[in-house]
């Protein structure tokens, strides 16, 4: 389904006709995706839980963003859940999706909430989405009781009940309570017209930090291409064709190719790595100490 092509309510209709699959055609679907690639597969799994993330994204309509930018994102979400969900592990791929979902979604909400990053660890995410309404359900509480809590007594209750630090919630508060300045304004009158984004720091790499990669990118190939050597062509191989391909290819398909058994294939794969490892301790203690 291309997410761009349709306004939110053409998403919907088609998301509401689509097929309910059933605990083993999905089981089949997510096989087919993973082991074979079949982008047809995909299409059916995407296609068939659409709904579920167009429910998801309407529930964060109150924050302000576009409905049909809301299901954008949930739709990636979606589809990154189906690109890394494991039928073996024995769940529904509903359950699995509805983090990556959810994640997606959050992530889109607090990147556009301000210009300025509101957060990204889970306690600024679980602060940013539950905060205001912690808060209000406190303040009711405290109304009922005849009471009015001070703005420190409400923050640490605030923090208890969420589960964060305090100075998470005070951090928040300001955050969410300030609004967002231009770049471009000068930062007083006796600054001779000095804009705020000319004091920002560079953060792109500087000179000495390209440099520094260069040679430890050098340093690491040079590594790698002699614990290589120190395989044999079937263990090579299997290493390349697992590691080193921009599409990996599955522990099956290498054992088809080979004539051998898919644990074989890990065995072989795990004896490779082992031998590596070996080879790249002995180079020098700085790789001894970074393997270890």
């Amino acid at each position: 389904m291309a997410l761009d092509a349709f306004n939110d309510r053409t998403l919907t209709r088609r998301a509401m006709k689509a097929e309910l699959l059933d605990a083993e055609t999905e089981l089949a679907l997510a096989y087919a995706w993973r082991d074979q690639r079949d982008e047809q597969a995909l299409h059916r799994l995407i296609t068939a839980y659409m709904r579920l993330a167009i429910s998801m994204a309407a529930k964060f309509k109150r924050y302000g963003a576009p409905m049909n930018d809301l299901i954008q994102e949930a739709g990636l979400g979606l589809m990154k859940a189906a690109d890394k969900f494991d039928p073996d592990r024995g769940v529904r791929f509903s359950t699995y999706a509805v983090w990556w979902i959810k994640a997606s979604i959050q992530d889109y909400v607090m990147r556009n909430w301000s210009m300025v990053r509101t957060g990204s660890t889970s306690s600024q995410k679980s602060l940013f989405f539950n905060m205001r309404r912690v808060q209000a359900q406190l303040e009711r509480e405290a109304a009922a009781a005849g009471e009015k809590l001070a703005p420190h007594e409400l923050r640490s209750m605030i923090s208890e009940e969420i589960g964060v630090p305090l100075h998470d919630v005070e951090m928040m508060e300001g955050r969410l309570s300030g609004s967002d300045f231009s770049l471009n304004a000068t930062q007083s009158a006796e600054d001779e017209g000095r804009e705020w984004i000319d004091a920002l720091e560079d953060d792109g790499a500087q000179a000495a930090e390209i440099v520094e990669s260069s040679l430890d990118n050098a340093q690491l190939r040079e590594w790698l291409v002699h614990a290589l050597s120190a395989l044999n062509d079937r263990e090579r191989f299997i290493v390349r064709e697992r590691k080193m391909r921009e599409s990996p290819r599955t522990l099956e398909s290498l054992g088809t190719e080979m004539g051998l058994s898919k644990e074989r294939v890990r065995q072989l794969e795990a004896a490779a790595f082992q031998k590596m490892r070996k080879t790249l301790e002995a180079q020098s203690q700085e790789v001894h100490e970074f393997l270890g």
